[in-house]
């Protein structure tokens, strides 16, 4: 048999270039003005060849390209006209229009092409440099839409891009695990293999990833990194052996497999799961035994031996440590916990009973309450809150006063006739920047519960911003308080607030916080999580679900709390609904 070659590419754009050109042409279009529907189209495209996970540009050859959602024949055909020219006629044209620098700024957070080309039109800003002087000069003001706030956003985002320039681009958690949990799985499958795990910062379920890193046993080693350099996902594979291969998928993700000996599988699991940070302190703690620890194992200074492990507990329990739970490997004084036998045990899915941030079709959900009800009910929720958007959220589909009073009706009377779960009616009511909210008192007195998030108004000042959020909490109808922060994972910072003066105001009047499962939120971060939990605020973990297969989010929010050191006891909503309800804000009022 010839020689496996020691790299292997597949001829093929990848999908992530793929992906931009049709983002250029969706920015394109909007700078030129086009209809709506068109620019979403685009991104929509774009959004579904990223996230695919086999070779669209191998599916567009073959005519099958309009097997992905989103992508029809219209597409297909450019899609084969850019794998033959390398360009998009129609983006070539109206790139022509419009300057190169016009399509960096709409890259900018907060601007956009619309915005962008209002800009050009107005002051002939046609580049990140007349952009940064027009700020600064104080000119963007004069135009409409724009003011001094404005102005500090562009500077602010142009010193990020500056900061950000060069740093490796890193993809939500969620994302990386739609590639590399079915790569994991396949690998599993495989004939030679042994033993698969995934390590790295997804095993810690940090927010984000830059790569994934497998690490896995076989008993033909030179077998499992073939298979995994033939895999249908991967576009293409370098340094294929027996210690491994680096892949890369059509998703533009990168894969580090290391095949190691059973007998050290443990030590490199470890290693490599890190975090830097965590494994530097271990280091440091294991030299002051006299041992020195690395992905090859451990060295006694007394024996001069190296004592290798199958497993993680037999790495941390040769260093006097119980072991230690990948997502609390922060250096965030684990360690101290794991020698003085204090770590806590960590609260898990199957502990949560209840779900009680959800949306239907009566504000921006998809799915009706019946048929959110039963895709909770499957997934073995006890009770639902169904808590749809209140009348002030802006989204062009919310529920003005008089509908919610119908929707009370609808919750109850299908409460009635649902086996399995109860159902609650409440709402996701907006915050005001007042610290007001947008239903009367008597209409939220009706509900069972209520989460109160903000959705409007973003750019207040820290201190009005603390202030709104605390008079949330000091609201005797607020139950809750949504997603915290506001931030989007690598789309959006959080707004600027107090959260310790918010985490005080929480404990003060009995208002619980909640860690949202969103993958592109998980806010409460795990640090804030940590902290509220410390002062005695009852955690709720919930997935802001908008169609039933969102109910499966709950695992990031699970994460957020295990990173923030949780319990089963601090998490509210791991309690059945009679001992969850007596923990309302309302229901104390009531007693």
């Amino acid at each position: 048999m010839a020689p496996y070659p020691r790299a292997v590419t597949k001829a093929e754009p990848t999908n992530a270039e793929i992906a931009l050109a049709l983002d250029e042409l969706g920015d394109l279009y909007e700078l030129d003005g086009a209809i709506i529907h068109r620019v979403v189209a685009y991104r929509n495209a774009a959004k579904a060849v990223r996230e695919a996970s086999t070779s669209v540009a191998g599916l567009a050859r073959e005519g099958r390209a309009t097997q992905i959602p989103g992508i029809g024949k219209t597409l297909q055909e450019k899609i084969q006209v850019l794998l033959e020219t390398g360009d998009i006629p129609s983006a070539a044209k109206l790139r022509a229009k419009f300057p190169a620098g016009l399509l960096a700024i709409t890259r900018l957070p907060g601007l956009g092409p619309k915005r962008a080309r209002l800009l050009y039109d107005e002051l002939a800003i046609d580049s990140l440099d007349k952009l940064r002087a027009a700020a600064e000069s104080e000119r963007l003001r004069t135009v409409k839409g724009f003011g001094p706030k404005a102005e500090e956003n562009v500077l602010a985002a142009l010193a990020a891009r500056d900061a950000g320039e060069g740093r490796e681009e890193r993809v939500v958690l969620s994302r990386a695990l739609a590639v590399a949990e079915p790569l994991v799985a396949a690998l599993r499958d495989h004939p030679a293999a042994d033993r698969v795990e995934l390590a790295g910062s997804a095993r810690r379920w940090t927010d984000s990833v830059k790569d994934v890193d497998l690490i896995a046993t076989a008993h033909d080693p030179e077998a499992l990194a073939r298979g995994a350099a033939e895999l249908p996902t991967v576009a293409a594979a370098t340094g294929v052996g027996a210690a491994g291969a680096k892949l890369t998928t059509y998703t533009g993700m990168k894969i580090d497999l290391r095949i190691v000996a059973p007998e050290q599988f443990g030590n490199l699991l470890q290693h490599f799961t890190g975090s830097k940070q965590h494994n530097e302190a271990l280091r440091r703690a294991a030299v002051r035994r006299g041992l020195h620890v690395s992905e090859y194992g451990v060295l006694d200074d007394a024996d001069g031996e190296t004592r290798t492990c199958t497993t993680e507990e037999d790495v941390y329990a040769l260093l006097g440590l119980a072991y230690v739970e990948p997502e609390l490997r922060e250096n965030r004084g684990e360690l101290e916990a794991a020698a003085g036998g204090s770590l806590p045990e960590l609260v898990r899915i199957e502990d949560v009973r209840g779900e009680l941030h959800s949306h239907t079709l009566a504000s921006d959900g998809r799915n009706t309450i019946q048929e959110m009800a039963l895709a909770a009910r499957e997934r073995g929720r006890a009770y639902l809150a169904i808590t749809d958007h209140s009348a002030s959220m802006g989204f062009g589909s919310d529920v003005p006063p008089d509908e919610l009073e119908r929707q009370i009706e609808r919750v109850r009377a299908l409460d009635e006739t649902t086996e399995g779960i109860d159902l609650l009616i409440g709402s996701e009511v907006n915050v005001l920047p007042d610290g007001s909210l947008d239903y009367d008192d008597d209409l939220l007195a009706r509900l069972d519960w209520v989460i109160a998030s903000v959705h409007t108004s973003f750019r207040m000042a820290r201190e009005e911003m603390t202030a709104r959020i605390v008079a949330a909490c000091e609201h005797p109808w607020v139950d809750c308080i949504g997603h915290l922060t506001g931030r989007k994972i690598e789309r959006r910072p959080p707004y600027a607030l107090d959260v310790e003066a918010v985490i005080e105001a929480a404990a003060r009047t009995g208002t619980m916080l909640e860690i949202n499962s969103s993958p592109d939120r998980r806010d409460l971060i795990d640090v804030h999580a940590r902290a509220a939990a410390a002062a005695g605020v009852p955690i709720v973990i919930n997935t802001d679900a908008h169609k039933p297969s969102d109910f499966d989010y709950l695992r990031y929010g699970v994460a957020t709390a295990r990173r923030g050191w949780l319990t089963r006891e601090d998490v509210a909503n791991t309690r059945p609904w009679a001992q969850f309800a007596r923990m309302r804000k309302r229901a104390r009022a009531v007693r």
